[in-house]
Order: C-alpha cells, then structure tokens, then sequence
C-alpha cells in the first residue's frame, strides 16, 4: 500500500510535469558520501561510506530560462562505516563494532532551480522510502570475543519505511544538456523507530548525504 502511494505521488508529478511547455526529461547519477547526524550516542563510532545514487528527472519552466520545478525519482544508497574503536556502552561494557551498514532508499525530491548563467541553485523538500537494508556489521566484546545476534542483517524490523526531508545545492550546467553538481540530503525525521541492533546508539539518528551528481537533460538546449 505504501509504495503504491509513493509511485501514485511520483506518478502525479510526471504527468503534471510532462503537460508543460517545454518540460525535459533527464537522467542522473553519481556518488554519495554519507553518515549519520542527530543527538547521537557514541558519535565518534560512526564514519562517512562511500555509495552512490541514480535516477531519473523532470524539469519545467515556471519564470522563462530563471525559475523551474524539478522532481525526480531517485535510487539512493545511504548508511555508515564502523570506526573499530573500542567504546563503552549504556551498561558500562567494553565493545567494538567492525563493519558498515546500507540503507536502500527511493527519494522522491521536488527541486526549485534558480539559473544564473550557467550556474544554478536548488533547494526543495524530499520523501524517502525504504527499500531494503544490508547489516554487515560484527560487534565484539571487550575480550574481542564476537556478540552474535538473532537479528536479520537485512530486516526492517525498527526502522520508519517513510524519512521525510530536504535536499539543497549548486552546480554548472553546460549548453550540451549535461550537468555536474554538489548537493546535500539531510532529514527532518528520525529513520529509527527501536534500536533494535546498536544498543540503543542510533536512537534519534538521521541520514545526513553529500551527493556529487551528474545529470544529462533530454532535449538539451542546442
């Protein structure tokens, strides 16, 4: 039922999109660097993953060359790195995690552009949803003796499926079609509902992401 919802939405959009006056369809890609931000416990366990994001967009007019909407359906892949730090939790225990963790996300966000010359800004809200987790993180004691867990590295037990947020940057766009940015994603919601799997350290966690994106628009300018 949600992901109907969230493909009606998107859906939506395209058709609006689509019946403009000289609305042009794009695809984009590129790579992510991202983390965790909040009022997290243990921050310091918890380091930037290399991932990537891909996907599809739409832009239309709305002041002649200076103001447009540009939404797009994006696959986004988020999540963080383990340090291998040696830490004490809640309980006063010695523990070590080793590992990284990928949240596999869909966003949906709707852009304004400004354009100045071939530069151009964006900032716009975003819907995210949660496709899928991989959990490849060990926890160790603190006599290096491996914790196993009963959770599934790939469940969604715990977790909000929906992540309401915000993207915001800048970058060039050349007279070809193409384009090369930078942009932040960050959340207004926490994605983690019961910390089911790292002792309660991502309680209030959000997904903080600096994307650089390559776009090519279809029909370009020339």
């Amino acid at each position: 039922m949600m992901m109907k919802f969230f493909f009606a939405v998107a859906l939506a959009l395209g058709t609006f999109t689509a019946a403009q006056a000289q609305a042009t369809f794009g695809v984009r890609g590129g790579a992510n660097l991202a983390n965790l931000s909040g009022d997290l416990q243990n921050e310091d366990q918890f380091e930037n993953k290399v991932a990537f994001h891909g996907g599809v967009t739409l832009n239309f007019p709305v002041v002649e060359e200076f103001f447009s909407i540009q939404p797009e359906l994006l696959y986004s892949r988020k999540g963080f790195k383990s340090n291998s730090e040696e830490y004490t939790n809640l309980l006063l225990q010695k523990r070590r995690r080793e590992g990284s963790v990928d949240y596999n996300y869909l966003d949906l966000p709707v852009l304004g552009h400004i354009n100045a010359g071939p530069l151009y800004f964006e900032a716009g809200p975003q819907l995210g949803y949660l496709l899928s987790v991989n959990n490849k993180t060990e926890l160790y004691d603190g006599d290096g003796t491996r914790i196993a867990s009963d959770k599934d590295a790939k469940s969604k037990d715990g977790l909000s499926e929906f992540e309401l947020g915000y993207a915001a940057g800048f970058g060039f766009n050349a007279s070809n079609g193409i384009s090369l940015g930078v942009r932040y994603n960050g959340a207004f919601s926490d994605f983690v509902k019961e910390d089911l799997n790292f002792e309660g350290d991502l309680t209030n966690a959000r997904h903080s992401v600096f994307m650089l994106t390559l776009g090519l628009r279809l029909p370009s300018d020339n």
